[in-house]
């Protein structure tokens, strides 16, 4: 089994396209956090001189935006439906609530 199987079966997915596209989802996601990351620092007023701190509060800003960015290319691609499920898993793991998950 090929590794973009293995994700088809693992995200319950159609196709091996729709993987794909959920890949380049993840991927222009990810790009846009990092190109995000220096105005974040800029808007905070961060510093290089506390590392720790300015680790700590790029994280507790970035979850909600990397989650927002996430559903709005998940819609442009057409797969908003896949990634609704994704942050509602997400966020039942976080949260402790195990229980509301879907079985996988």
């Amino acid at each position: 089994m090929s590794f973009l199987e293995s994700l088809k079966k693992r995200w319950k997915l159609a196709s091996v396209g729709q993987v794909i596209i959920v890949l380049i989802v993840f991927a222009c996601t990810g790009l846009t956090i990092l190109f995000l990351k220096k105005p974040l620092f800029g808007l905070i007023g961060a510093s290089a001189d506390n590392q720790t701190l300015l680790t700590i509060l790029y994280y507790i800003f970035i979850l909600p935006i990397y989650n927002i960015i996430l559903l709005i290319y998940g819609f442009l691609f057409g797969q908003f439906a896949f990634f609704w499920e994704f942050e509602k898993k997400m966020w039942y793991r976080m949260s402790g609530q195990k229980h509301k998950i879907r079985s996988e």
